[in-house]
């Protein structure tokens, strides 16, 4: 039976809304790396700003559940096995490993590791699947990867070691993990699947419960204090920066990528994942004025051409595929991709 024009236009919005929610979600989480930066200026210890980013968020997340859907901690209780993988992997593994990362490498290094993951992602959908990517596809994974290559800079001054290199694969194989698991967050009310707005709270709250054993254990050092940070170029209170944490680059960080992620292919999401290093060099450029060189410029450019060709590739799969073949799929015999 033939498409009609007008069967595509909901999966069109649906995409469209997904899109703009992945790109919202990133902006919040580039913010997070100034924020985080003004903290340990003042003293803090990285895991101190990470427990401080995580139980923001959980406490903001807890609170806006109840109002919008009282029953969620019964849901995330009918799902420990997600809810705990979700919080321990995607959120207090990714923070961990990375941090751990830094400590051996250079920032940028690092970050370029971590952000490998849409490579795992289109890799893992292809072996699970069975389905090799569009030539498009993997072209927008490629030219994506170089133009974030780009943007941190990470030839200038970068050093180097295998300890480093292996907590930095670590954490791709955690951000990866973010991109397949919120791809199966459910939004229709009556389906057993979990929601976006349970997983992210619940999630937050173990991820924040491991990253403050792991303080506490005396794993990583946690170091707070109560001295004035610097924001933008003005003095403020420590509390600014732990509030900007808490809701925007965590709360409304995660709940946004949940939503965004469970309308998008994972790979496809993963890629939209990769504008986050954009905003936080312009976070930075703007909140602690870090300036944007010309090469950052020149790969923001490119990985935004990587994001068309990949979404291109996308396309050009066969029309008659009636859903997504590795996302959020609306035949209910179909099996959704999972980490």
């Amino acid at each position: 039976m033939a498409v009609k024009p007008q069967d595509t236009r909901p999966a069109a919005d649906h995409f469209r809304l997904g899109l703009v929610l992945a790109v919202a979600s990133a902006l919040a989480f580039g913010c997070s790396g100034p924020f985080a930066k003004a903290l340990m200026g003042a003293g803090w210890s990285p895991t101190a700003a990470v427990v401080a980013r995580l139980a923001g968020g959980a406490l903001v997340m807890a609170v806006v559940a109840t109002a919008v859907r009282r029953d969620w901690i019964r849901q995330a209780l009918r799902h420990p096995a997600t809810v705990v993988a979700y919080g321990a992997i995607p959120i207090a593994g990714a923070q961990l490993f990375y941090y751990n990362a830094v400590a051996h490498l250079s920032v940028g290094v690092a970050l370029l590791l971590e952000y490998t993951a849409p490579i795992l992602v289109v890799g893992w959908v292809w072996a699970t699947s069975r389905r090799r990517p569009t030539a498009l596809t993997l072209a927008g994974v490629a030219a994506a990867v170089a133009g974030m290559t780009l943007v941190l800079d990470v030839f200038a001054g970068a050093h180097i070691n295998l300890v480093g290199v292996g907590w930095g694969l670590a954490a791709a194989v955690c951000a990866a993990c973010y991109f397949l698991m919120s791809a199966n967050a459910n939004h229709a009310p009556g389906d057993e699947g979990i929601d976006p707005i349970t997983l992210s709270a619940a999630g937050l709250i173990v991820g924040s419960a491991v990253v403050t054993l792991l303080g506490v254990s005396g794993v990583m050092p946690l170091t707070f204090t109560a001295n004035d940070t610097v924001v933008a170029g003005h003095t403020v209170s420590w509390i600014v920066p732990v509030i900007a944490l808490g809701v925007i680059a965590t709360a409304v960080a995660y709940t946004l990528g949940i939503m965004g992620i469970a309308r998008l292919r994972p790979r496809f999401a993963s890629l939209v994942g990769l504008s986050e290093v954009m905003f936080a060099v312009l976070a930075a450029w703007l909140l602690v004025g870090e300036a944007i060189t010309p090469t950052q410029a020149i790969g923001g450019l490119v990985v935004l051409a990587g994001l068309a060709l990949a979404r291109a590739g996308d396309r050009s799969e066969s029309v008659t595929e009636a859903t997504w073949p590795d996302g959020p799929v609306a035949d209910p015999t179909a099996e959704k991709a999972s980490c």
